[in-house]
């Protein structure tokens, strides 16, 4: 297969559509979703909300005019992404405010592509997102996890049934949705345990002089709208 066909493949996968699923596996994905919520499955599902979150910081910082120098994914779930720029102004307010709200503003985003019959073209997408954070990634474990899940997404978009599709970007859409305010909550308990002193929320309450309990507010407020909205594009798109 030339080049010019592996393109064209691409293009009209992304681009195609898909049969919509029935309400019975609208809702059986979301309660699948929800088991990887579950503590012992959290421990590890919870590197692709992570994956998500340092993402949103890295295009937060360039979409603000600030100079990306990498990001570092860790084996304990933790991140980070280093930018350069100005300390204080807007441009870093929006990239310390984005990694929370990124994660349930990706999941809106995918609900609305697979309400629109584009669950392949969903895959791709975060396929291309994580092609595009790979080159930023500066340690070894950040590089094999995020390997990891592109091959995965990969082998699914090119080689799976579209049914299979159709119902693995549900869970993973699922999945996005409802662990973004999880994380809310978590960051939350740190902070209330004195864990969390140099949190997202806490470095955007040196920059604003707005508390940081407001600023986890805020987050929740965000991420539990996009998991309202999130989740009635998705049982409301079932046939």
């Amino acid at each position: 297969m030339s080049l010019v066909d592996v393109l064209d493949r691409v293009r009209d996968s992304a681009l195609g559509t898909q049969p919509p699923p029935s309400t019975a596996v609208a809702v059986g994905t979301g309660l699948a979703a929800l088991l990887l919520l579950t503590p012992r499955a959290w421990s590890v599902s919870r590197h692709l909300v992570t994956i998500a979150h340092e993402g949103a910081h890295g295009v937060a910082a360039l979409l603000s005019g600030r100079r990306l120098a990498g990001i570092r994914l860790h084996s304990d779930t933790s991140g980070l992404t280093l930018s350069h720029g100005r300390p204080t102004g807007p441009g870093m307010v929006l990239t310390a405010a984005a990694g929370y709200v990124g994660p349930g503003l990706l999941g809106l985003a995918s609900a609305y592509l697979l309400q629109a019959g584009h669950a392949v073209g969903m895959l791709w997408l975060v396929l291309t997102l994580l092609a595009a954070l790979l080159v930023q990634i500066r340690n070894l474990f950040g590089l094999w996890v995020v390997l990891v899940v592109g091959a995965g997404v990969f082998a699914l978009s090119w080689w799976a049934a579209p049914s299979v599709q159709v119902v693995v970007a549900h869970v993973v859409t699922w999945f996005v949705l409802l662990a973004a305010p999880q994380a809310v909550l978590e960051l939350h308990a740190q902070r209330r345990g004195g864990r969390a002193r140099t949190s997202d929320a806490d470095v955007l309450a040196g920059l604003t002089r707005v508390p940081g309990l407001v600023w986890v507010g805020l987050f929740w407020l965000v991420n539990t709208s996009a998991l309202v909205v999130g989740g009635a594009l998705l049982l409301g798109s079932a046939r």
